[in-house]
Order: C-alpha cells, then structure tokens, then sequence
C-alpha cells in the first residue's frame, strides 16, 4: 500500500461533549472539530477512547460521526473513525458500515483487548477485518489497556498487510520493540504516536505524527512542533517538546479524557466537564493544573505563541 501523506503531522481524537442533560452536545462537538482543523490539525478522530465511544449508544456513536463527517467534508480534512471489539464477527460488520460515509478516511481498530488471542489469532483478525473494511486500518497497539503486548516482528507483519495503514503506538514507553520496529517499518506503513508524552522520541525515530488527546489543549503548538521537525530545526522542536510534555503530563494526571475536557469547560469550548460513569470528573486542582502548563506556553518559556 501506499503510504498516504495526509496520514502525518497530528491528528486529534476529539472528545465527545455533554450537555446539562446529559445529552451529546452536537453543536459543541462541531466548533470544537472545527477549532482544532483551523489550528492547523491534519485530522480528527472520531469515538476514540477519548470520545469515551465505550459508553456511548448506537444513536450517539451515529450522531458523532455524522457531525465529524460534516465538518470533515466541507473542511476536505482526514477522518479517522474508532470501530472494531474484541470480536472478530462484531468489528467486521462495524467496519462494513463505514463505507456509508464517503468522508471516512481510515478506521481505528485496537489489538483485541482481554481474550489475549496468540499473536497468529491477532494477525487472522486483522486479515478478516481488512477483508471487511471499506477503508484503510490503522491498527491501534496499546499494551497497557489490551493486556496484549505484541512485538516488532508481529508489528511489522502487521504493517505489511494490504488494508493496513499505520499504526497508533501507544507502547506506554520506549523500549527494545520499540527501536526495533522504528528501525524497519514495512513499506507505506505508517507510525504514529499515542503516548502524548513520548511524541518527540518517536518522532525523532522516525513517527509521522501523533493521534494525541493533549493536542486539543495547545493544537497549533503540537502542529509547530511536529513541523520543526520535520524541518529539522532539532534545537526548537526539543525545546517545544519538553514544554508539551508537561501539559500531555498533566492532561493525563486522572484517567482521559477527564482533565481535557475540565479544561475545554473552564476555557468555555465545552457546556460541561461531565463524563460517563465509570470515569468520574476530574478534580479542580489537576484541571489548574493543566491550564498553568497551558499558560507556560508563552515567549517568556522560550516557546513561541501564534
């Protein structure tokens, strides 16, 4: 497959606001899809993990990805849709629908999470399911919450796929499979950072970008350093780096999305910091947090503001 360039620089999986009801705030979910493209993002995620797709019905999960869609289409900008479980019958017939919605850019489908399939049962799952998919896979490897840790060689066999896109590395770190599947990707796949924290190391790799909750809190800087870069201004894009990853640490510092969306309330791009049970609120003192890294963002910290 062909690597497609639209699949680099940073792409945001946004959150899925609520209203006072409880109710998917659709016109909020728009400005925001809308507010995070205009600060220079190459795309969107929709009903990721960070738009809490788990606790979201059949009709919203419809509503979410129309919104996106829309907002995507008149914007002619990538649409990544979350979709797939741990069934393998399931994620097919998911995936299937998908070709409804020409805009649809890529799926987002997660290594099969608590079963702990054998890496050969991984690889036959992802045969079937690029069978079934209307549109590329970007196959999102993300060991701490699968409990399915997979090396760089079932990795890179992966990649090799036709249908497979990329992939969301969320290893949770650097580590040996990490340098060893950065060191030889197969051709036209493409890695992507999922780790906020750990966006400059991989990039400095050789990632093409990031999905990345922390970019809705700072998205033109996450652009300017993905940027730097690539341009190989080295000095700058280290010096950025470490300022964003502060703010991904304390975007992080209760279970996502809870800290982004209390500072999208507090900022009044979002009616309510509310989440889903069984994630809770998260709490003042963590939402001050990040919103004083947001404010280091300044030319007195060495880092350019737009």
């Amino acid at each position: 497959m062909a690597q497609d360039t639209a699949l680099r620089g940073i792409h945001v999986p946004l959150v899925t606001p609520f209203d006072a009801t409880g109710a998917v705030a659709a016109r909020a979910l728009e400005r925001l899809a809308c507010e995070v493209l205009d600060a220079g993002a190459a795309g969107i995620v929709a009903l990721g993990t960070t738009g809490e797709a788990a606790a979201l019905d059949a009709a919203e999960r419809d509503l979410v990805t129309e919104v996106c869609a829309r907002v995507c289409r008149e914007r002619g900008a990538w649409l990544t849709v979350g979709a797939g479980s741990s069934d393998t019958r399931t994620s097919a017939a998911a995936l299937a629908r998908l070709g409804e919605r020409p805009e649809v850019r890529a799926a987002l489908v997660t290594v099969p999470s608590f079963v702990r399939p054998s890496p050969d049962g991984v690889l036959a799952h992802f045969e079937r399911l690029t069978a079934a998919s209307p549109v590329p896979l970007i196959v999102y490897h993300i060991p701490y919450r699968t409990g399915l840790p997979l090396d760089a060689g079932t990795l890179r066999t992966l990649g090799a796929l036709p249908g497979i896109a990329g992939i969301k590395y969320a290893g949770g770190g650097i580590g040996p499979e990490t340098v060893a599947l950065l060191g030889d990707l197969p051709e036209g796949f493409t890695v992507l950072a999922g780790d906020d924290a750990y966006l400059v190391p991989l990039l400095a790799m050789g990632a093409a970008g990031g999905i990345l909750a922390s970019a809705h809190l700072a998205t033109e800087r996450f652009v300017e350093l993905a940027a730097a870069w690539e341009a190989g201004e080295v000095g700058r894009a280290r010096e950025l780096g470490h300022a964003l990853a502060r703010l991904s640490a304390a975007a992080f510092a209760e279970p996502n999305p809870t800290v982004v969306k209390g500072v999208l309330h507090a900022q009044g791009r979002i009616p309510t910091p509310d989440v889903r049970l069984p994630l809770l609120p998260a709490g003042a003192a963590s939402v001050a947090g990040a919103l004083r890294r947001i404010a280091e963002l300044t030319p007195a910290a060495g880092v350019r503001v737009s």
